[in-house]
């Protein structure tokens, strides 16, 4: 069975990482850009990275330019973009496509185990959210405009779940 942690990814540094390093964290992935209307999402993000990381919550931020081209920058112009306004401090990787024929493939199997409205695979917009659980397996799926704070009671039940 395929899991979260079987998929690799370029960091905002441009360094390979596996997410099996990540093995045994709940995980917040989410699909970032940084001229977009719910761009103020980043501060909860870090909100919630700083309330639950020690815990064992990871906040995964994936740029992405497929949405209006609200995210143009390369990722040294993200990281500092980030950095600089909203204080992100959580890990971010490298601008992907989140759909699409080019979709990143950890993209494509969120969006296959966790389908939107209707039964849809497809990534609508900026900001679109999955909670993994700590055996790397899909939790739910949250919309753009389900704010970060709002995902804090499924963080505090899949972080009370065994590792």
């Amino acid at each position: 069975m395929t899991t979260a942690f079987d998929f690799q990814a370029t960091t905002i540094d441009l360094q390979p990482f596996d997410l099996g390093l990540l093995r045994g964290k709940v995980l917040l992935i989410v699909n970032t850009a940084s001229r977009c209307g719910f761009t103020p999402q980043y501060r909860g993000l870090q909100a919630l990275h700083e309330r639950y990381h020690a815990q064992g919550l990871e906040v995964l931020g994936f740029p992405c330019n497929q949405f209006g081209g609200q995210e143009p920058g390369d990722a040294a112009e993200i990281g500092r973009f980030c950095e600089t306004s909203f204080g992100v401090r959580f890990r971010l990787f490298d601008r992907i496509e989140v759909r699409g024929g080019n979709a990143h493939p950890l993209w494509r199997w969120l969006c296959a185990e966790a389908p939107g409205v209707l039964g849809s695979t497809a990534i609508k917009w900026n900001f679109t959210k999955f909670l993994v659980r700590r055996n790397g397996s899909v939790f739910r799926r949250h919309p753009p405009q389900a704010s970060p704070e709002s995902l804090a009671a499924d963080i505090e039940a899949l972080l009370a779940e065994p590792g």
